[in-house]
């Protein structure tokens, strides 16, 4: 009989009360089969008491079917009821058994903030996520270490594309970078962009020691957390207000130029250029824009001021840099 047949059926009592029975019996015999059979039964019959849908999530999570059981538990948070806080104890339990550490603990975040939650279950909620945070913390400390020696063979084996991946992945799982990773941003042989991204990991760390950087010829002991990000610095701002007009008049070359600005930035970051560069290097990026977009095929530097002319340079080599390791 179809489900939608059933839902026009009236199910006799004394059959409801058979089927309820057997459940009831099977379950307490763990024959999680037959109860799951008898069980979805009655609910195609719109039969939807809570002990009915408590009984085949334990038949499920029995049986080892868990994702059927998270789904059903999803459907049933939608619809908060009498029996939400239940529904959803045995929905994180799920995720913890799965090892679905940072859902469980991003649903906690959203939930911990309702006032009306029961004491008992808000102490529920904070053990778990203490237990899912140390669980996940002790994940990624062995995934940590397993990236960590392909960094390190990565660094050895000069493969940039690796060693930016790798290390872009340690920073989302917000671990601590070793002091050897640290003092790759004093190495002259490492790659500009892959120290642009060990100084990010540091700011995003808030690390307030001071470290050693070298960069195209120059050294800088500076504190990551003292610098400001990239297009929240005034050089980035000020010079991207020389092109406030064109946001308007020229909505993609305007985004060209943002783009290029940010690569070069980003290839140099945390250096920046002096403040009185800003209008020339905001000339340079013009040149080096309409070039890209075809406005003109090449740029004619005969006529251009040498100080201009360096930085088309440093801002066409910034991007080969730049692509040479983050694809877009």
């Amino acid at each position: 009989m179809s489900n939608a047949h059933s839902r026009n059926v009236i199910l006799f009592p004394k059959w409801k009360l058979t089927l309820e029975e057997q459940s009831l019996q099977a379950l307490k015999e763990k024959k999680y089969d037959e109860a799951l059979d008898k069980l979805n039964k009655l609910m195609s019959y719109q039969i939807m008491d809570h002990e009915i849908i408590i009984g085949k999530l334990i038949c499920l999570i029995e049986l080892g079917r868990y994702k059927e059981a998270e789904g059903l538990c999803e459907k049933l948070i939608q619809h908060p009821d009498e029996h939400y806080y239940h529904y959803v104890h045995i929905y994180l339990t799920i995720l913890f058994q799965t090892n679905q550490y940072t859902s469980l603990m991003d649903f906690v975040e959203q939930e911990l903030p309702v006032e009306c939650i029961p004491e008992t279950i808000r102490e529920q909620f904070i053990q778990l996520y203490d237990l899912s945070s140390k669980m996940k913390q002790d994940i990624d400390n062995e995934k940590v270490f397993g990236y960590e020696k392909d960094l390190k063979d990565a660094f050895e084996e000069g493969d940039y594309q690796i060693q930016w991946q790798l290390l872009e992945t340690m920073r989302k799982m917000k671990t601590h970078p070793t002091n050897n990773i640290i003092t790759y941003l004093n190495d002259k042989q490492i790659h500009p962009v892959i120290k642009t991204s060990i100084f990010h990991w540091l700011q995003d760390l808030n690390y307030a020691q001071v470290v050693k950087i070298h960069k195209f010829n120059e050294e800088l002991d500076v504190i990551p957390i003292d610098i400001q990000s990239i297009k929240y610095h005034p050089i980035f701002k000020q010079t991207m207000f020389i092109f406030s007009d064109l946001e308007q008049q020229n909505p993609s070359l305007y985004k060209m130029l943002e783009q290029l600005l940010y690569r070069y930035t980003y290839v140099r970051y945390p250096f920046f250029p002096p403040k009185d560069s800003i209008l020339v290097i905001a000339q340079a990026l013009r040149q080096v824009g309409e070039k890209y977009i075809n406005l003109h095929n090449e740029i004619d530097r005969h006529d251009l001021e040498t100080e201009v002319a360096y930085y088309i340079e440093e801002i066409e080599i910034s991007q080969t840099l730049y692509l040479s390791i983050i694809e877009e």
